[in-house]
């Protein structure tokens, strides 16, 4: 990207003047080496999305930020209540899409005699890749029961525990979710979906806390150097898919928008409505898939090891539209926070936090590649982008360009040097996923941090990889 038109606000926030259509100023957070590595597009798109009706304050990328359909992947905006505008791009097809951690108490060097034995009973036991099936079959009423209770469904089915719920995003059930805004085909694909892992950047890791920068912030979180943790990051599946699908040609012809990609409605239209609640349904599945998933590592680890112990640290998405709060000139007022491919990083004391977390903020998960670094971040006071930060390492080279670069099997057998072992159903999917295919996560998660975005806490390294 060629960052000469920005204008330099501070060392890692730069900004595009509000010009032409643009309704609001658009702001672009990294420092210059990350901004002009970000392909021009990004630009384009953040204009873009500052251009649509009822947007709030500014448009912003964060350090991970890359093209995406509609609005840039990294990117975040909010739109007011009353004359602003949903978009299905705005969210993203796999919607909801998030990372769950879970604290073991194990150290490292006592994983390590069973490290091969584990991670072969994780492949078995995870479904994983293209069209993967689980053991669990909904029909349509069960399927409704879901997309109404989210992980509190699961927890209620026997699949994960209720203490997991208080450290969930939402509680573990977002509100006001409609089963019937969701086709019967978004269902079909669904109904044997859950208890799955997908394909693409999805992943379960075994990963060591390697470094700790905030010991009073990990003491909270329960995470200790040298332990390992279990990290799972998918989403909504088939039916979030599909959702999206459908509703980004249905906005189409509704409202006119400088991209076809960034089609919207009203928030307070008819297709407007059933948008956030279709969307509402797809984050309680992603919320009670992660949870069936922690349910099946939880026994696979305790088939090998028989006193281990897995707890809940958090989960969080990246993929959503959150009816939100936001203080505006010195006004309170709701906002509807379009998040793709950013995180939510509530604030000390916030008054949606957890209990044990409001001393230091909400954890943020980042996650990085199957042979590099990801984190621990949380929330802090001073984030001007309506409480957002980064989600990931954020790709820097198409999933076909990597798969010229790279084979599969050259990626495994490199990583197993490095003593990570990776369990994989595709190794043309741990092609695309090659770690040289990601922006470098260190240099992501120390801009974002000098943003101002959120903390770190603690840095991961993995140890087993279960992927599709």
């Amino acid at each position: 990207m060629d960052i000469s038109s920005l204008i330099k606000v501070s060392d890692y926030c730069f900004m595009i003047e509000q010009r032409g259509e643009m309704r609001v100023p658009a702001f672009l957070y990294g420092d210059e080496k990350l901004l002009k590595e970000m392909d021009e597009k990004v630009f384009e798109q953040l204009v873009n999305v500052a251009s649509l009706p009822g947007i709030v304050k500014a448009a912003y990328a964060m350090p991970d930020a890359h093209w995406g359909y509609g609005f840039p992947i990294g990117g975040v905006a909010a739109f007011d209540v009353d004359d602003g505008v949903i978009s299905a791009g705005g969210v993203g097809f796999d919607i909801s899409c998030g990372v769950r951690t879970m604290t073991t108490g194990i150290q490292k060097s006592d994983f390590l005699p069973y490290k091969e034995l584990i991670a072969h009973e994780l492949s078995r036991a995870i479904p994983a890749g293209v069209g993967s099936r689980g053991r669990i079959k909904l029909s349509f009423k069960q399927m409704d029961k879901m997309l109404l209770g989210g992980a509190s469904w699961a927890v209620s089915n026997g699949y994960g525990e209720e203490r997991d719920l208080e450290r969930t995003e939402h509680n573990g059930k977002m509100e006001d979710a409609d089963p019937g805004a969701v086709s019967e085909r978004a269902k079909e694909r669904q109904s044997s979906e859950m208890g799955t892992l997908g394909s693409g950047n999805h992943y379960l890791e075994i990963q060591e806390i390697e470094e700790i920068y905030d010991e009073r912030a990990a003491s909270l979180f329960g995470l200790e150097k040298g332990e390992i943790v279990v990290s799972i990051h998918c989403g909504s599946r088939g039916l979030g898919h599909q959702i999206a699908s459908e509703y980004s040609k249905r906005m189409i012809s509704t409202l006119a928008v400088r991209d076809r990609e960034l089609a919207s409605a009203p928030i307070s239209s008819q297709i407007g409505q059933e948008y956030l609640g279709a969307m509402r349904a797809a984050i309680n599945c992603a919320l009670a898939n992660r949870e069936i998933l922690s349910h099946l590592t939880r026994q696979a680890f305790g088939s090998i090891i028989k006193d281990a112990r897995l707890s809940l640290l958090y989960d969080v998405s990246h993929n959503t539209c959150l009816e939100e709060q936001h203080n505006i000139d010195g006004k309170t007022r709701v906002l509807f926070v379009h998040r793709k491919g950013a995180t939510r990083a509530l604030p000390p004391h916030h008054k949606d936090l957890c209990p044990a977390f409001k001393e230091v903020g909400q954890p943020v998960l980042i996650g990085g590649t199957m042979g590099t670094a990801s984190y621990i971040l949380r929330g802090t006071a001073d984030n001007e982008a309506f409480a957002s930060t980064c989600h990931g390492a954020g790709r820097q080279m198409s999933r076909t360009q990597a798969t010229k670069r790279w084979r599969g099997q050259e990626v495994v057998t490199e990583l197993e040097r490095e003593g990570i072992t990776v369990c994989c159903r595709s190794k043309r999917g741990v092609a695309e996923e090659a770690p040289g295919a990601y922006k470098d996560v260190n240099a992501v998660v120390d801009a974002t941090e000098s943003a101002h975005l959120s903390k770190k806490v603690a840095r991961l390294t993995p140890i087993v990889c279960v992927k599709g």
